[in-house]
């Protein structure tokens, strides 16, 4: 019930399809509006520009902040985004949808550093879920499917024509793993999340994403991965330290 099962459901429901999303935990929620206008704007926006914070200089900003810094005032944006939208979580909730704003309240982009999943940016599928367009099945899992129905945990059954798996992604080692083998993969260990010792990020603390953009335990090996932002920022820092060493530059780490 993250982005992939809003967006592929609210596909469905946009082709007369009668659509159920299964919600098995919580997820944070955030339309887009109050996410540019409380959190992004101050950086990323034309207003920014003319305030002479290009997008170089709003990249170099988020990239040089500590994340606990980013934290504490995620949470004070995250407790004004929920004021301000306090009438559409109220109607999400009555319809059953389980929330949460991070598991300290501070929002999407830690989150996402995290664990990179738990969310959804609502361009509308969470207008249908609110109106009951999109119904809602809030279950531990499921036990059985038939040829003509799922059987969830609690025995109650769905008649489906069709069956979505929008299950989540794993974690990039898994790539390591598929494309070099298992004794890279255990090597390098796991790619993403900061050590916050939260769902799916395990400690210890590490202030900063494991295995990206910087070098690995296996040499030669480097990751990219990440947002717009990110992908902008890091593949250039990436960059400079690789050329660095091809030009025979100190490089302790």
């Amino acid at each position: 019930s993250n982005n992939s099962a809003h967006d592929i459901a609210a596909a469905l429901w946009e082709n007369d399809v009668d659509v159920t999303m299964m919600q098995r935990s919580s997820t944070l929620i955030v339309r887009s509006e109050p996410l540019l206008e409380l959190a992004l704007k101050p950086i990323y926006s034309e207003e920014a520009i003319e305030n002479g914070i290009t997008t170089e200089k709003a990249d170099m900003i988020m990239a040089s902040l500590p994340v606990k810094m980013i934290i504490e005032g995620q949470k004070q944006v995250y407790a004004e985004i929920q004021k301000y939208d306090a009438d559409f979580y109220e109607r999400l909730r009555k319809a059953g949808f389980e929330l949460d704003f991070g598991e300290d309240g501070s929002g999407i982009y830690i989150k996402y550093l995290r664990r990179g999943s738990g969310y959804y940016i609502d361009v509308g599928a969470s207008e249908l879920v609110a109106d009951g367009e999109i119904k809602l099945k809030n279950t531990s899992g499921i036990k059985e499917i038939t040829e003509t129905s799922v059987i969830f945990d609690d025995d109650s059954e769905l008649e489906s024509d069709l069956i979505v798996y929008a299950t989540g992604y794993g974690n990039m080692k898994g790539w390591i793993e598929d494309l070099i083998s298992q004794e890279v993969a255990d090597k390098v260990g796991i790619i993403g999340g900061i050590g916050s010792d939260t769902t799916y990020d395990p400690g210890p603390w590490e202030g900063e994403s494991r295995n990206l953009w910087k070098p690995t335990k296996q040499p030669g090996l480097w990751i990219q991965a990440g947002n717009l932002f990110q992908a902008r920022f890091y593949s250039k820092y990436t960059a400079l330290q690789i050329k660095a060493r091809m030009e025979g530059l100190n490089t302790p780490v």
